[in-house]
């Protein structure tokens, strides 16, 4: 088994717990609101902005040893700079305050999902920043595409406000057989299980995200708060 077939194994659950989410499948449906798509971009934004500084973090501690991986990572952050521009510009093509967005405060799983990985970074094993991209690229390949597609027909949203989520469905899928290929290259066992460890637990806090927008976008179906959330 390969390391990276081990890491899709031992993360199985995680990934399920998150792709069960309500509003995940009420997006699927195409059964979503402008108020809920909105909340949803204002939270990316957040996330995506820490993408590229996230990453060169990770790529100024990386051993000798891995010095392919920091490569790598060079490559991977020249592709990922500037996302967040088409977040406010997906933001403003529903009507929504993209300055306003950008001045916010993240909700407080999102800000927990950055501050966890950058601790990991810091203190732990920066490797272990990859488990976020596992997380984050596994999930626009398997839903961000048919998502868009849906609540785009669904919600009678305009056809220009999925830019963020149209790109990452299709760019994704070469970024994850690229992170495929990084894994599969890991020597030491200790990275892969880093790569677990901060998967799981950015599968739960990025699943806290989904299970809140409902709640931030004023919609009384939802009723969770973020310690339900991550249960």
């Amino acid at each position: 088994m390969s390391h990276y077939e081990k890491l899709q194994q031992a993360t199985a659950s995680h990934r399920q717990w998150l792709l069960d989410t309500p509003v995940i499948r009420r997006a699927l449906e195409g059964n979503i609101t402008r108020d809920i798509y909105l909340a949803f971009l204002e939270q990316a934004y957040h996330h995506v902005k820490q993408t590229v500084p996230l990453m060169m973090a990770c790529g100024a501690r990386l051993p000798a040893r891995l010095e392919w991986l920091r490569g790598a990572l060079v490559e991977y952050i020249e592709e990922e700079y500037g996302h967040q521009e088409w977040i406010l510009d997906d933001i403003r093509a529903i009507g929504g305050d993209a300055d306003a967005v950008a001045s916010a405060t993240p909700a407080p799983a999102t800000e927990l999902m950055v501050r966890y990985i950058r601790d990991v970074i810091a203190y732990d094993n920066p490797v272990g920043f990859f488990g976020m991209v596992h997380v984050l690229e596994g999930t626009s390949t398997a839903i961000a595409t048919q998502a868009a597609e849906q609540m785009r027909d669904g919600a009678g949203l305009p056809a220009n406000a999925f830019r963020y989520l149209e790109s990452h469905g299709s760019l994704d899928i070469g970024h994850l057989a690229f992170f495929e290929e990084q894994i599969n290259r890991l020597e030491d066992p200790a990275d892969l299980q880093a790569i677990i460890d901060s998967a799981n637990m950015v599968y739960r806090l990025y699943g806290a995200m989904f299970r809140n927008l409902q709640r931030a976008a004023g919609d009384v179906a939802s009723h969770e708060g973020l310690s339900h959330a991550l249960v």
